[in-house]
């Protein structure tokens, strides 16, 4: 079995708050793996934590081979992490952002024929500014494999977006996926989880509740869908 993230007691405290306590986490090379989650469980820390942008106080990570160090710049490039929108400076276009993305990695994407794959080829001279929700998004995911990463991890990535918007991002990460992609995401959206992941780990006070595949999942739960699952494993556990 290749992993492409290994992650072994996972400890993590802000104060007198832990967070993490004591969470493993495997993610299978090739997989589309879905953390989920209530606010507060952990899943941000845990994927700061795992991406090396965060201290653990405890546990170990392996990610594409080597402990996780965004400094060590050939190793981290094959890894993608999407922008936040607060990254994106005043004023800049698509163009622009596009090309000083470009020039940080060795071996980058043609950005000019992948916007097409992203509907955003008639947007490469507007102002980022003017761009939808999912217009950013699609940017987003652009701009996160700008490298040809082996690994992809996003963040809430179709929170706020209409249902075509959602569907298009969707077929843009199966995409990704199919070319051998793996990818690590957080969503609060179960249908999104249910239609996109092989693979989910239930996080419940910074340590897994649940884990396995979505038929697994709803097997244990006793329930028809990602979402009457989430509910119950979260709000009364399972019966």
């Amino acid at each position: 079995m290749t992993y492409a993230l290994e992650a072994k007691g996972l400890v993590k405290s802000y104060g007198n708050k832990q967070v993490l306590q004591g969470l493993h986490m495997n993610v299978k090379a090739g997989e589309i793996f879905g953390l989920i989650g209530a606010n507060g469980a952990g899943k941000s820390t845990t994927i700061d934590c795992v991406l090396g942008t965060k201290k653990l106080d405890q546990g170990t990570v392996n990610i594409l081979g080597a402990s996780p160090n965004p400094k060590q710049k050939s190793h981290f490039e094959q890894i993608g992490v999407q922008f936040q929108e607060s990254a994106f400076q005043n004023g800049l276009t698509v163009k622009e952002i596009c090309e000083i993305t470009h020039s940080l990695y060795k071996n980058p994407i043609d950005w000019r024929v992948k916007l097409a794959d992203y509907q955003l080829e008639h947007h490469v001279r507007s102002s980022i500014s003017t761009l939808s929700g999912g217009e950013r998004q699609k940017l987003c995911i652009l701009l996160a494999t700008m490298g040809q990463p082996k690994l992809l991890v996003l963040d809430e990535l179709t929170t706020g977006l209409d249902p075509v918007a959602r569907r298009q991002i969707w077929n843009n990460l199966r995409q990704l996926n199919d070319e051998g992609v793996t990818i690590l995401l957080t969503s609060h959206d179960m249908h999104e989880i249910e239609t996109l992941c092989d693979r989910i780990l239930l996080l419940k006070d910074g340590d897994v509740f649940m884990e396995g595949t979505v038929q697994e999942v709803l097997s244990k739960s006793g329930t028809k869908s990602m979402d009457d699952a989430y509910l119950q494993l979260i709000g009364e556990g399972i019966r």
